[in-house]
């Protein structure tokens, strides 16, 4: 079926932030187009050019934009989508002064979400996926990566993974599937830790390679969670399953994570609000993407990553809602958006880019989404705005009306 899109007020294309391959985007880079229409063709986009040359296409299913700004479907390439639980107590406890890892340290934090996670059948896990995931789509998003993580054993993992692998049969959105089991350690391994990263190296990690469960895999490397040692060890089983890499560094502690992903030529290395000089050298000197949370820092109060020092060091900046129960509970990216502007001091141009192009690059997809290009892959996000630089400008709000995913429309 051949779908011709007619009517759109600006069509943003991220052709030119593709060409830079997502370094140092410009506003020209995000070549736009007025006045536009595209045609789709087998969920591939096969022809872009202005609304008066539509005229030519015919015997084609037409969709009036009605002057819709157009963008490619927006990446939310770092979430903690498989949870059961709140966590609304906690964020009491530190209005009330007390920190994160302190309350880590009572029990609660990760491993308070991992009890009802446990608890949690798989159907519940996916009907709760489920509604995030459209929660997700309401804001332009067509591309999801999502993690394990709050299983922390064998069974829990693949609990957790195969409703990701279930929903992804179902949803209409780009799903992307990590394994993070060494998100914490389960309690019963407080005084062994070695063993629960040899149960990860040994039986975890085979499993779910050999059940296809997962593309990545994923390590909180910090201060009270993995080393640096456990990290690479973690890491480097992983790649010899086949499995590409990811991974949580620089958070609160810098203890080498950035570096150790760039030698291992992770795809993206995530948070960085600690990452130092020699972090940074190495990003910019690498393929790997870094991938900012800001919703985090604003949720926990802390100290925004360095995005302006890295983006003029040459390094491509991806932004993602690190959505998740514990420290930043928002799938709302717009608005992340919009704290990436104002608190990070990043250009309407870069951020835009860091939630489309820049974030396909993180999931290794850039040559299929990520951009309004021949060829690829038809997800379009339609914003009812009056120009793009509307759209973060109204923060916390959303004006998404319709996605389109493979070729095909979705209204709200």
């Amino acid at each position: 079926m051949k779908l011709l899109i007619t009517n759109i007020k600006q069509l943003v294309t991220m052709a030119g932030v593709a060409k830079k391959g997502g370094r140092k985007p410009q506003k020209e880079d995000l070549a736009i187009i007025s006045n536009a229409a595209l045609l789709i063709e087998n969920e591939k986009i096969s022809w872009i050019g202005k609304n008066s040359e539509a005229k030519k296409f015919k015997k084609c299913k037409i969709l009036d934009a009605k002057g819709a700004v157009i963008l490619p479907g927006l990446i939310d390439s770092h979430t903690h989508l498989i949870f059961a639980g709140s966590r609304h107590e906690e964020f009491a406890k530190r209005s009330e002064g007390k920190t994160y890892l302190e309350i880590a340290k009572e029990g609660g934090g990760i491993l308070s979400t991992v009890r009802e996670t446990q608890k949690a059948p798989l159907n519940t896990l996916i009907k709760l996926a489920h509604a995030r995931i459209q929660k997700a789509r309401s804001f332009g998003i067509t591309t999801l990566e999502a993690k394990s993580g709050y299983g922390l054993s064998l069974k829990d993992e693949l609990k957790c993974l195969t409703a990701l692998q279930k929903l992804s049969r179902t949803e209409k959105i780009n799903l992307v599937s990590t394994f993070m089991g060494a998100h914490d350690f389960p309690p019963e391994f407080k005084d062994n830790k070695e063993a629960y990263v040899e149960l990860l190296c040994k039986v975890m990690i085979p499993q779910v390679a050999q059940k296809k469960l997962a593309k990545f895999c994923d390590v909180f490397i910090d201060e009270g969670f993995y080393t640096l040692s456990q990290t690479e060890k973690i890491l480097k089983t992983a790649i010899t399953h086949d499995l590409r890499i990811r991974i949580h560094a620089d958070e609160f502690k810098p203890l080498g994570g950035t570096e150790l992903a760039v030698s291992l030529n992770a795809k993206s290395v995530d948070h960085l609000m600690a990452v130092t000089e020699q972090g940074i050298s190495a990003l910019a000197h690498s393929h790997t993407v870094a991938t900012l949370l800001p919703g985090t820092s604003f949720f926990l109060g802390k100290t925004y990553a360095p995005a302006r020092k890295l983006i003029d060091a040459g390094v491509c900046v991806a932004l993602a809602t690190d959505f998740n129960p514990g420290s930043s509970v928002t799938q709302n990216l717009l608005l992340v958006g919009t704290l990436a502007v104002t608190q990070m001091k990043l250009t309407l141009s870069e951020t835009l880019s860091a939630m489309t192009y820049n974030a396909a690059k993180g999931l290794g997809q850039e040559a299929l989404i990520g951009s309004i290009e021949v060829s690829k892959q038809a997800d379009l996000a339609f914003f009812d705005i009056p120009s793009y630089e509307y759209l973060l400008y109204h923060f916390g709000d959303n004006f998404c009306k319709k996605v389109i995913w493979k070729g095909k429309p979705t209204e709200f």
